[in-house]
């Protein structure tokens, strides 16, 4: 009896954080760039029991989330007219720098905006050092920088002008770290950095590839089992509080 109540508590919770999940997806519905992710689960622990005619069963024990993964399919179209927004139409990633961290991240969320880059220049104070100076440079709007074709921050003589924006991809994205809302960072498995066959469009946004119809639909249904799960636990105690009460 006391496995009944494990059972429903494990997927009361676990079903908590499918609908985490499936919130966080719909919340970004409309976020450029973003990639819906699908819960995943996997069996607690399963035992053999005697059937009839002993008949070999399979007994679980109840069920947990063991990861997410990220539905990397491309999204819609946006056309914003934006100079500084680009699209990836096929394979890749953009690249973005932080140089607070020298983190590099990928996203496939391409509105950009021109912000100042403080570099070395070419004047050399009375040490010989470089004069720092000010130029314009692509950036996210979040302080990090956009990479190049050749991996350099790319520095803006032209606001209006198609800038030189790089396109970086890998062998597979299986689980890759999603660090924000659009933004990811590859780990060992996903092999090494190449130069990406997508094709860069000036102009236009990727949409996020969240269907929100199937998001609605597995949010009842983690609702409906998270119901269930919570029914197995009452159950379970009505029984207990029936055989404690039994007099002999």
């Amino acid at each position: 009896m006391d496995q009944s109540f494990y059972i429903g508590a494990v997927g009361a919770y676990q079903q908590t954080q499918h609908m985490s999940v499936r919130g966080n997806n719909i919340a970004n519905v409309n976020a450029y760039g973003f990639k819906a992710e699908k819960a995943r689960f996997t069996s607690l622990f399963y035992q053999n029991m005697l059937g009839i005619e002993d008949d070999t069963l399979p007994y679980g024990v109840g069920t947990r989330m063991l990861m997410t993964s990220t539905d990397h399919m491309q999204g819609g179209v946006a056309t914003t007219g934006r100079a500084q927004d680009y699209m990836i139409s096929g394979d890749g990633f953009f690249a973005l720098i932080d140089l607070n961290t020298n983190e590099i991240s990928f996203t496939r969320n391409g509105a950009f905006a021109v912000g100042e880059y403080v570099r070395p220049g070419r004047q050399l104070d009375e040490n010989g050092a470089p004069v720092m100076e000010t130029v314009l440079a692509l950036t996210d709007g979040e302080g990090r920088f956009v990479l190049s074709e050749t991996g350099g921050i790319i520095e803006v003589d032209d606001i209006y002008a198609k800038q030189p924006v790089g396109v970086f991809d890998y062998g597979n994205y299986d689980g890759m770290r999603h660090l924000d809302d659009t933004r990811f960072l590859p780990v060992d498995k996903n092999g090494a950095l190449q130069r990406g066959t997508g094709v860069v469009r000036q102009g236009v946004l990727e949409l996020s590839n969240v269907d929100l119809a199937e998001e609605l639909t597995k949010v009842i249904e983690a609702q409906r089992a998270y119901g269930l799960a919570l029914k197995v636990v009452q159950t379970s105690d009505e029984i207990e509080t029936t055989i404690n009460n039994l007099r002999t």
